[in-house]
């Protein structure tokens, strides 16, 4: 066959691999989450023997799940998969709704009841995201308090029958990080489940010793072999992404979270929810 003969059939094969790889990153993968085991203690802080901790964050649920991928039905089936491996604590770092505001129908009021659905013997926590305080804060708040989801805004809270402290930082993308704030409550020495929504309050938090987890950067959403996550919003560096980040000696867990932002797409990032162990 000659040169020209074969100009065709490459343009074929180009074509399908790019209508697989859309198919896969817009259709495929941002709805195939997984469930991630992690450990719980570290050589620095040897955590209660059967402990367990579940992580959720950036459900970014909707009406346009087309677009915005959660919709009610999806999320209340993650929510029963978490129920089904019965956490002792769980804990959701963050922007629970998708959108800004005026351009998502679903109420604050709907998300809550939703997520209100989890169940945990000593506490289901969390902070409040970016999204969140665009929708409105002060009323997301109010409604995951009405659902019985404690909500902590640069504040800790003792967990029951354990002398670990759940530890809430505001989120700094939006100005509401105060970690010195979040941790004045807690005894010298205790040790911690510190969770915060934008993963650079971490650079400037007190050390702690326990468990530290972050969400907000959806791993970047799409990840590149060799390189890494495309893009990361806010201040923290593009390393600190998605996964277990190690800085001055102490380590922290950015998850991928469950949503998505901005476009539909993940490609080598699946969305997860994650059980600490």
């Amino acid at each position: 066959m000659s040169e020209g003969g074969k100009r065709p059939w490459g343009r074929v094969v180009a074509a399908f691999v790019l209508a697989a790889l859309a198919a896969w990153g817009f259709v495929i993968e941002p709805r195939w989450v997984a469930a991630r085991v992690e450990p719980l203690g570290s050589a620095q802080w040897p955590a209660p023997a059967g402990l367990k901790v579940a992580v959720a964050g950036d459900w970014h649920l909707s009406t346009r799940s087309a677009w915005r991928i959660t919709s009610v039905e999806r999320a209340a089936r993650i929510v029963d998969e978490i129920n089904a491996a019965q956490p002792d604590v769980v804990l959701l770092p963050g922007d629970f709704l998708a959108g800004s505001g005026d351009d998502e129908e679903l109420s604050i009021e709907e998300m809550a009841a939703v997520l209100g659905r989890l169940k945990a013997p000593q506490g289901v926590y969390a902070v409040l995201g970016n999204h969140d305080w665009w929708h409105d804060g002060t009323r997301t708040a109010k409604a995951m308090t009405a659902q019985g989801i404690r909500v902590l805004e640069n504040a800790s809270v003792r967990l029951p029958g354990h002398d670990i402290w759940v530890v809430g930082i505001g989120d700094h993308s939006t100005g509401h990080s105060e970690p010195m704030r979040a941790l004045a409550g807690v005894p010298p020495g205790a040790a911690t489940l510190v969770m915060m929504h934008d993963p650079f309050s971490f650079a400037t938090m007190p050390r702690t010793q326990g468990l530290v987890v972050a969400s907000h950067t959806h791993g970047g959403q799409v990840r590149i072999p060799g390189y890494g996550a495309l893009i990361v919003p806010g201040a923290a560096p593009r390393e600190w992404a998605y996964g277990w980040i190690a800085h001055k000696d102490r380590r922290m867990y950015v998850t991928s979270g469950l949503g998505v932002s901005i476009l539909p797409v993940r490609f080598n990032m699946r969305p997860e929810w994650v059980m600490f162990q």
